[in-house]
């Protein structure tokens, strides 16, 4: 089998090194990472990286590290640090990036812009056809529940314990097209989704068609965007795994004429809020009956469900041992909670993930 190409988008926060506090110097740090480096996001209080399309997990890896390390240098000179959080434990007031684009977002959605510093972990994997992507879309919707549960790592919001484990999925909802979505059945049937959300004049443009996962609008690739920035660079390779072997098994389950799971996207909205609320810590529901089941259990029965894509690309025993190390350290969500317990100061939850990331034990 060839192996499906991959890649990682990831946002971080700009901090202040001393307070934790993020800082509005967005364009001071595109500027000192070079062409081509890093892309704005929509607050200036944020930055992107972007991985090159990657064959093997190993490679996907250091690519991951490399643009880390290339971003929090970026920042280094700009006096900021990177920070993979995906929403700022502390209290901002985020500063919109001066363009057309993210200006007249501000002006159409309000509260729901001038609230909206969170950081997202895009994974894009490469499909042969339209028609290909959108049986995948219509494939993986039951699992991506469980993939926002590995990845949860945002508890706390502007100065508040948010009594989630990712309240960026929270947040990310008020947006007017985000979140689970119904099967499509068919490449044609996604494109007239689009024309029809486009001719309401609601949308600025197709990239703010923000389900959880789409076909790429600029690339041949199906784009899962439902995980949070995640804290360990490991934890995005694990994620990025499982979303490429997902592809795979739904690309071969169509291809074999196997029809996808029927489930209502009330259910899977229902999914996906206990995933955002209690992350690995308590119960998720399980996409084989669609009732409540212990967490490292919907994992399992996930890493079942995808081990033979995992085996043919030689990648089984690597997520196997990533999703190991989760399970047993706990996610971002769990890291950030438990120094909160230990100090008391906000300051120090976002301190301490700076990057790169002190040693988890």
């Amino acid at each position: 089998m060839t192996k499906r190409t991959l890649g990682v988008e990831e946002e971080f926060l700009l901090v202040d090194p001393r307070t934790g506090r993020p800082r509005a110097v967005g364009q001071a740090v595109l500027a000192a990472s070079g062409e081509g480096e890093l892309t704005a996001e929509l607050q200036q209080e944020q930055v992107e990286t972007n991985t090159k399309p990657c064959s093997t997990l190993d490679e996907l890896s250091r690519q991951i590290r490399s643009a880390r390390s290339a971003a929090a240098a970026a920042a280094a000179d700009v006096g900021v640090a990177l920070v993979p959080l995906a929403t700022s434990p502390l209290p901002v007031e985020p500063t919109i990036m001066p363009t057309w684009r993210y200006a007249e977002m501000a002006r159409r959605f309000g509260l729901t812009v001038a609230e909206g510093l969170t950081c997202g972990c895009h994974v894009h994997v490469a499909v042969d056809s339209p028609e290909e992507g959108v049986a995948v879309l219509d494939r993986i919707r039951p699992w991506l529940a469980p993939l926002l549960a590995l990845s949860v790592n945002s508890p706390f919001w502007n100065g508040e314990d948010s009594g989630y484990r990712s309240y960026r999925a929270q947040a990310w909802q008020r947006w007017p097209l985000a979140g689970p979505y119904a099967p499509f059945g068919s490449a044609a049937a996604y494109r007239a989704f689009v024309d029809t959300a486009l001719a309401t004049d609601t949308l600025i443009d197709e990239g703010m068609i923000y389900i959880e996962a789409r076909l790429s609008w600029h690339l041949p690739t199906v784009e899962v965007r439902v995980a949070d920035v995640c804290r360990e660079p490991d934890d995005a390779v694990l994620v990025a795994g499982l979303v490429r072997s997902l592809v795979q098994t739904a690309a071969a389950a169509a291809a074999r004429g196997s029809a996808p799971d029927p489930v209502r996207t009330e259910v899977l909205q229902l999914a996906e809020w206990r995933a955002s609320r209690w992350g690995m810590e308590a119960q998720l529901l399980d996409p084989r009956t669609w009732r409540p089941a212990p967490a490292a259990e919907v994992q399992d029965a996930l890493l079942a469900h995808v081990a033979p894509a995992l085996d043919e690309s030689g990648d089984l025993h690597l997520v196997r041992e990533l999703l190991d190390g989760v399970l047993r350290r706990g996610t971002g969500a769990h890291r950030q909670r438990d120094v909160m317990a230990r100090t008391g100061d906000l300051a120090d939850v976002v301190l301490d993930a700076v990057h790169p990331s002190p040693v988890v034990e």
